[in-house]
C-alpha cells in the first residue's frame, strides 16, 4: 500500500487529507500538495487506522502531545489507560507511549485499543528493556532484535515513532571535544544508544541502516519522527555543538526519508531560552526543508520544578509563533516523578493554551475571531456565550458556579463594582456595526 506521501505525489486527496482540511478549515489541496512536499504529515497506520486524523505541520494549526507510560518503579497497566483517555478527552491531538516497566507489549497494546488518537513510541525503550532482562546488560543488543522489534511495534499499529537516528560517533565526539555539558544527557534513548556505541565500539545501527529503518515505516505508513537523543537538558546547554550536529544529521535524514516516500518529521530540543527558540526553529526549517518541527516543552528555565507545565507552555507559545508543529506536553510532574492522571490533564490543557496563543500570532485572521467574540461576550455580560467560547468551559462553569454572585449578570470579582455593566449602561448607545 502507498504512504500518504507517495499518493499526494501523485494528486490524490486521500479520505484522511480531506479529513484534515475539514477539521482545519482550509481546501484539501492545500493539505495534499503540503503532505507531497512533506512540509506535512498525517500520523497513520495501514494496520490500525485512527479514528482521530491530525495533520501536522505548514499552514496548520499547532498540535499538541500528550505522553504516558510506565516505569520501573510504577506499573499500572489500568492506569495508563486511564491517562491516555484522560490526555484525549481534555484534548491531545496525538499521544506517545512510553513505557519502561513491566509487560512492554502488553500496555502498548491496551493503550493503542483504548484511544482513537495517533499513537507513537519510541521502540529503543523496549529495545534496551528486553536486552537488560534478557542478557543481563542493555549493551548486548543485537542489531537485529531491534530491527524485529520496530517491525513488530508497527505491525501493532504505531502511527508515528521516534526514532533516534541522528546519533552518531560524529555527534558523540563533538560531545566530547565541547567537554561534557551542565544537565548532561537527558534522553532515556539517547544516553542508551551512546552506552551501547561506546561498549561495542559499533556506528549506531539505526544511522548506519537508516534505510532500512525508514523502509520499514514507510510499509505500514508510520511517520518517522528524528529523535532528538542530544537534546538539551538545561538551558545552558542549549544550542551547543552536540545538539546542532545531531539536529543537521536529522534534517539530512529527514530529506533522505522523504525521498523513500516515508513521512518525515524532525524532533527539537528539550530546555531552551526564550532568546533561542527562534533561531531554532529557523534553523531547523532551513536545513529539513521545512519539515514538520516536533517541539519536547521547550522549557525555558531550570528553576520552577512543579510548575514545568507552566514554563513548558510559555516555551511552547513561543515555539507556535515563530513555526513549530507539534508540541509535546510538559506535567507538573517532570523532572520529580511518574505524572499521574490530573497532571497529564493540566499538561495538556497548560500545551493547548500555549498553541492556541502561538497559532494566534501565526495565523491572525484565521484564529483572532474566536478572542474578538469572547471580548463581546464578556462586555455584555454573556455567561452562556462566555463557555460557549472558552477552551475548557467545564472549567470554567465550575469556577463560576462555586462562587455564585448576588447578582447573577455580575460576577464575585466585583459584585457591585462591576465595570462592563457600569460601562454599558454608559455607552450603550454607541454599540452600532461591527462592535454591536
Amino acid at each position: 500500500m502507498k504512504t500518504q506521501l507517495e499518493q499526494a505525489r501523485e494528486g490524490i486527496v486521500t479520505p484522511q487529507m480531506q479529513q484534515v482540511a475539514d477539521n482545519e478549515g482550509v481546501c484539501a489541496e492545500q493539505v495534499r500538495s503540503g503532505v507531497a512536499a512533506g512540509t506535512i504529515v498525517i500520523p497513520w497506520n495501514h494496520n490500525r487506522k485512527p479514528a482521530r486524523v491530525a495533520g501536522i505541520g505548514a499552514g496548520l494549526r499547532t498540535k499538541v502531545n500528550a505522553s504516558i507510560g510506565t516505569s520501573s518503579d510504577i506499573i499500572d497497566y489500568a492506569a495508563e489507560v486511564r491517562k491516555a483517555l484522560a490526555a484525549q478527552e481534555t484534548g491531545a491531538d496525538t499521544l506517545m507511549e512510553l513505557s519502561v516497566g513491566g509487560d512492554l507489549d502488553r500496555v502498548r497494546q491496551e493503550v493503542i485499543a483504548a484511544v482513537d488518537l495517533p499513537v507513537g513510541n519510541v521502540p529503543l525503550y523496549q529495545a534496551f528493556c528486553e536486552a537488560a532482562r534478557k542478557y543481563g546488560d542493555p549493551n548486548r543488543l543485537d542489531p537485529e532484535e531491534l530491527f524485529d522489534l520496530i517491525e513488530r511495534q508497527c505491525a501493532d499499529g504505531m502511527a508515528f515513532m521516534a526514532v533516534h537516528c541522528g546519533i552518531n560517533f560524529c555527534t558523540i565526539e563533538r560531545l566530547k571535544k565541547q567537554g561534557y555539558r551542565y544537565g548532561g544527557l537527558v534522553s532515556k534513548g539517547g544516553v542508551s544508544m551512546v552506552a551501547w556505541m561506546l561498549a561495542n565500539n559499533r556506528e549506531n545501527p539505526l544511522y548506519e541502516q537508516f534505510d532500512r529503518v525508514a523502509a520499514i515505516l514507510k510499509k505500514y505508513d508510520t511517520v518517522l519522527s528524528l529523535g532528538n537523543g542530544l537534546r538539551a537538558g538545561a538551558i545552558h546547554d542549549s544550542s551547543d555543538r552536540a545538539q546542532i550536529q545531531e539536529l543537521l544529521f536529522n534534517c539530512e535524514l529527514a530529506e533522505l526519508g522523504r525521498e523513500m516516500g516515508c513521512q518525515m518529521l524532525v524532533e527539537g530540543p528539550g530546555h531552551v531560552p526564550l532568546d533561542e527558540i527562534e533561531g531554532n526553529i529557523k534553523l531547523q526549517k532551513r536545513m529539513s526543508g521545512n519539515a514538520p518541527y516536533y517541539m519536547l516543552g521547550p522549557i525555558p528555565t531550570d528553576v520552577a520544578p512543579g510548575f514545568d507545565h507552566i514554563t513548558a507552555a510559555i516555551g511552547a507559545a513561543q515555539s507556535s509563533r515563530f513555526g513549530a508543529d507539534l508540541i509535546c506536553y510538559i506535567t507538573p510532574a517532570e523532572h520529580l516523578a511518574l505524572p499521574t492522571e490530573q497532571d497529564v490533564r493540566d499538561g495538556v490543557k497548560a500545551a493547548r493554551i500555549a498553541a492556541y496563543i502561538g497559532d494566534m500570532n501565526k495565523y491572525p485572521e484565521r484564529m483572532r475571531q474566536r478572542d474578538k467574540e469572547m471580548s463581546k461576550a464578556r462586555r455584555d455580560l454573556d455567561w452562556q456565550k462566555q463557555f460557549e467560547l472558552a477552551l475548557f468551559p467545564e472549567d470554567a462553569r465550575a469556577i463560576r458556579a462555586g462562587r455564585t454572585p448576588e447578582d447573577e449578570a455580575t460576577c464575585t470579582m466585583c459584585g457591585d463594582f462591576c465595570a462592563s455593566r457600569g460601562a454599558g449602561k454608559l455607552f450603550a448607545a454607541d454599540l452600532r456595526g461591527d462592535k454591536a
